[in-house]
């Protein structure tokens, strides 16, 4: 694990493997273990996981986050890595960070894989609302509705990285959302995007999810059986293959 200081805050960065880089960014209360699963399924590539601001080992600044340093703190993570051309996958609030990533940094992204996330999530008040609550009433206030809308099978190490992230980053993370509507900007890029979605999913189900993706002229998109908002930690293989297939496509490997 690595250490890079941004602008406000400090990330703790799993970078492991060799080969094309592929840079894996994890949804909001979590953080970077919820690919472990996944990682065992990609050994020809490197992996690059940070912990995004306020979660796992990384510095946990007050809240609120904004989008813009959320996603200033992954560029800043790949320009002291020295990565180029990376793929990049992102779940939920790490899908969001992916496409604000590309818009901003197009050098740094080759290809996006965009799973159980959207364009917006939500609307502003529910985020705020959740914020508050957690702020209050700590992780385990906000862990069963999460849990619910997740969907799917149940991901004990989720779980556990839900219950132990701090409040403040949690707050953050919804303030970030909160605030984010990619919309415009999403339907202006032009790269390889694949969208992947479980079919259980009720945080971003994957209507929304097809709608995201299509912005994108030429994207993919692959609906996972029996998977929730959490299919990289509850069905690797199947994201994996996914994944893969589309690395290959686009000749990155």
């Amino acid at each position: 694990m690595r250490r890079i200081d941004t602008r406000g805050a400090t990330l703790a960065v799993h970078d492991t493997g060799t080969g094309p880089p592929v840079v894996l960014l994890h949804g909001l209360g979590l953080d970077h273990s919820i690919f472990d699963a996944l990682c065992a399924h990609l050994p020809h590539h490197r992996i690059i996981r940070p912990d995004l601001r306020g979660h796992g080992a990384s510095s946990v600044p007050p809240a609120p986050y904004a989008m813009g340093a959320m996603t200033g703190d992954v560029e800043q993570v790949l320009d002291a890595l020295e990565v180029r051309d990376a793929v990049v996958l992102g779940l939920s609030l790490g899908g969001m960070i992916a496409q604000a990533l590309a818009i901003k940094r197009l050098d740094l992204v080759r290809g996006l894989c965009l799973v159980s996330t959207a364009a917006k999530i939500g609307q502003p008040g529910q985020w705020h609302d959740r914020a508050a609550l957690a702020l209050s009433g700590g992780m385990t206030a906000v862990l069963d509705a999460s849990l619910k809308r997740w969907g799917g099978p149940d991901a004990p190490a989720a779980r556990t990285a839900f219950t132990t992230t701090d409040p403040q980053g949690y707050a953050g993370g919804c303030a970030a959302i909160a605030g984010t509507d990619l919309y415009t900007p999403t339907s202006g890029l032009r790269l390889p995007t694949l969208g992947i979605a479980g079919d259980r999913d009720g945080s971003t189900p994957p209507d929304l999810v097809r709608e995201t993706t299509g912005l994108i002229p030429g994207s993919d998109f692959a609906l996972i059986r029996g998977a929730g908002h959490l299919c990289p930690a509850t069905h690797p293989a199947d994201v994996a293959r996914h994944l893969s297939a589309f690395l290959s496509r686009i000749g990155h490997v």
